[in-house]
């Protein structure tokens, strides 16, 4: 087998700051929509993998949490799982944005740059500079931080250098069979993007502390050929959240429930008949039974 032919494969890891675009990015580069997009911080819970297969490469990305100060468990949980992306990466893609300051959460930017696999360091949402100028200040700035990095200004918005990042990746993947299936996309099941996409939906339709506190249970997926009935939980931490979810005359579930019924039908093509319920479960973002319960602990 010539160098060319030989396969490569590895776990690309993508860690940063909250609301700098990584699930964006994460989903350019895989090529479907596996992670919340929302212009709120901290929507992202768990590492999401997505699978890229090419004829002689996989790559293996996981969209990880931003990284927090936990205030709950759930967030040290959140923590975890973006700590731990540095341990087991092939390549480590650090994403920051032009808004954030180079020196924001120093202790784990500190980390990385410790990290002796390649680390693409990828400046997003550049179509918000003014000038080349601002952009090379910019990336001296970062260079000083992380030396041993490759710099890549992007807008995943607007999809600009994505294409360049990628075959840099390609490029750096270590030689290995694959690790998935040809045909894998992801790890996660069918139950698993139902809770993202009605999570994501409660997200754009409510302020402040109310979609933090809650989570969302597959109680049932029964699929046949033509359609798929869907029964769903909203768990909160209070009552009076339980009353804001619902809201007046149920309209606000409504909505929710309506707007994730069709992407839901966009995701899996098919007819999809979904039920919502609301319950609380008192502060289950502190409980460790009610976080593996979600999935968040094993």
């Amino acid at each position: 087998m010539s160098e060319t032919q030989k396969h490569r494969a590895g776990f690309v890891n993508i860690v940063g700051n909250p609301n700098v675009g990584k699930s964006t990015l994460s989903n350019l580069l895989v090529g479907e929509r596996l992670s919340i997009i929302t212009s709120k911080a901290q929507t992202t819970r768990h590492r999401i993998m997505g699978i890229v297969n090419g004829e002689n490469y996989q790559i293996v990305f996981s969209d990880t949490p931003g990284v927090l100060k936990p205030k709950f468990k759930l967030q040290e949980s959140m923590l975890d799982s973006s700590t731990g992306a540095l341990v087991d990466a092939d390549i480590l893609l650090y994403v920051t944005d032009v808004v954030e300051s180079p020196t924001k959460n120093s202790e784990f930017l500190e980390r990385v740059a410790r990290e002796r696999i390649p680390v693409l360091l990828v400046i997003n949402k550049i179509d918000l500079l003014k000038g080349q100028a601002e952009l090379e200040q910019l990336v001296d700035k970062w260079k000083e931080l992380l030396p041993q990095a490759e710099v890549y200004p992007t807008s995943a918005l607007h999809n600009f250098n994505v294409d360049n990042l990628m075959r840099r990746i390609v490029e750096l993947l270590p030689e290995s069979p694959p690790y998935f299936g040809k045909d894998a996309l992801t790890d996660r099941n069918s139950r698993f993007f139902v809770t993202e996409i009605v999570r994501e939906k409660i997200l754009l339709t409510y302020d402040k502390e109310v979609p933090y506190a809650t989570q969302v249970l597959v109680e049932k997926f029964h699929e046949t050929d033509d359609m798929i009935h869907i029964m769903v939980v909203i768990y909160v931490e209070r009552d009076t959240q339980k009353a804001i979810i619902i809201g007046h005359g149920g309209r606000k579930l409504k909505h929710v429930g309506i707007e994730s019924r069709k992407e839901l039908e966009k995701f899996f093509g098919k007819h999809v008949r979904l039920e919502m319920f609301v319950k609380v479960e008192k502060d289950w973002r502190n409980r460790e039974n009610a976080l593996r319960q979600f999935g968040y602990i094993e």
